[in-house]
């Protein structure tokens, strides 16, 4: 890889990673609630992204099911799990998308996994299981918990996605922003109060970060990964993409003040070993498993 794309990379990763921590100030410290945030932020990207949804896609329905998967159900839960949990560690736990994207093209597309993939799957739950569970009073993070699940109905989705014709990472995103909103403003609306006045309440701060979270992330991050994609194999960028949960932490610890334990490193370390390993074998049957729910997806 030359310099110029290996610093794309490095700039899409550490939007990337510092997202989780913008988002993690906008629902917990600005009390945005999470699933308006994740409404909203939808809304942003299928206005901008609206040229992109012509011409219609041929199978409408089985992309509105990936769009359920990989925009509302997906972000709703993991924008609630940043509501309570610090955001270093969900940028770990959330890579759990890389072991269960794994495990679904075992159970559903027939790949096969040796010793090591299998190795590098339990380290990755294990160190996200050190992270999520308090050994003093045996208490389990159920901020981790909804982005364990964000994580799996992710995977799920891009499983979803092979049984699609390929479609642009900037015209999936247009309709995944498209089918998302409705139903996440109708379920805002119905479980949450003060949308507005919160929002509102935020200031120029929460609009840049939704400005941030629609063109730096959407825009730039996955159209600046989708263009990675396609000149270079996937065994050489997913072991470099695990820059962006190194980014989460860093961000997480000294932008918002989060304690660096000996928890956290420790399973970080242990999990994110597991996430390389599964990343630097080739899955056959599903490539993109090395990747979690980066290409196509509006994380």
């Amino acid at each position: 890889m030359n310099f110029r794309d290996f610093a794309l990379l490095f700039a899409v990763c550490l939007v990337w990673g510092l997202n989780i921590v913008v988002t993690r100030w906008v629902v917990a410290d600005a009390g945005v609630p999470p699933i308006f945030f994740a409404a909203v932020r939808f809304a942003g990207i299928a206005l901008v992204l609206a040229p992109f949804l012509r011409p219609l896609p041929g199978d409408l329905k089985t992309l509105f099911i990936i769009s359920m998967c990989i925009g509302a159900a997906h972000f709703a839960l993991l924008f609630l799990g940043l509501a309570s949990a610090e955001a270093s560690a969900v940028a770990v736990v959330g890579q759990l998308g890389v072991p269960f994207s794994t495990l679904l093209s075992m159970a559903f597309l027939g790949e096969t996994v040796g010793w090591r993939r299998g190795l590098g799957i339990m380290l990755a739950f294990a160190g996200s299981m050190l992270i999520a569970i308090d050994p003093d009073g045996m208490a389990l993070s159920f901020g981790l918990v909804y982005v364990v699940i964000s994580a799996f109905i992710g995977a799920c989705g891009g499983i979803l996605m092979k049984r699609m014709a390929p479609i642009s990472a900037f015209r999936m995103q247009a309709w995944v922003g498209m089918f998302s909103f409705a139903p996440l403003f109708a379920l805002s609306f119905a479980l949450e109060s003060g949308q507005a006045a919160s929002y509102s309440a935020g200031g120029w701060m929460v609009w840049l970060a939704t400005a941030f979270a629609v063109l730096g992330v959407s825009i730039f991050g996955h159209g600046g990964f989708y263009s990675l994609i396609k000149k270079y194999d996937v065994s050489l960028l997913s072991p470099l993409t695990l820059m962006t949960p190194i980014w989460g932490v860093v961000f997480g610890i000294t932008l918002l003040g989060e304690p660096l334990t000996l928890r956290l490193i420790a399973g970080a370390a242990i999990s994110l070993s597991g996430v390389f390993v599964i990343a630097v074998r080739r899955n056959k049957a599903l490539p993109e498993a090395a990747f979690g729910r980066k290409i196509g997806g509006a994380s």
